[in-house]
């Protein structure tokens, strides 16, 4: 009985550290700088950023296509982002500061998706050059 309880304990712990750090490294990219090519891309003033111009940012990503052959998609942001905005929809109206804290978090989602297609843009052009130079 106390191993399982040793063990769920763990797996808790484990569970919980996976998240911060995810989140740290979701921070981390998102914090990077966004050229306002990218911003005028999606018709978006960089200073007007909102959590709600994810799926234009994300829409681009897709049309940018990966020359690596890396999967460098949004993947489990796609579903921080969804989960969010559920938690805000559900709870928003009995808890006002969820609804701040749900906009923020997807606000992050946005930056990070715009930094995505900052690097793929970057990746491509570089890769023109080099087709160019050669």
């Amino acid at each position: 009985m106390f191993a399982a309880m040793l063990f769920a304990i763990s797996v808790v712990a484990l569970a919980q550290f996976a998240l911060y750090y995810w989140r740290a490294v979701l921070s981390g990219v998102a914090s990077q700088p966004v050229s306002s090519a990218v911003f005028e891309a999606v018709h978006i003033p960089e200073t007007e950023l909102q959590g709600s111009d994810f799926g234009k940012l994300a829409s681009l990503l897709e049309l940018t296509p990966e020359l690596k052959g890396a999967q460098g998609g949004l993947g489990s942001v796609g579903v921080y982002y969804k989960v969010v905005g559920k938690i805000a929809d559900v709870f928003g109206q009995v808890l006002p500061a969820l609804t701040t804290w749900s906009e923020q978090e997807r606000m992050l989602c946005a930056r990070y998706a715009a930094v995505l297609v900052e690097r793929r843009l970057e990746a491509n052009l570089a890769q023109a050059a080099s087709m160019r130079s050669c």
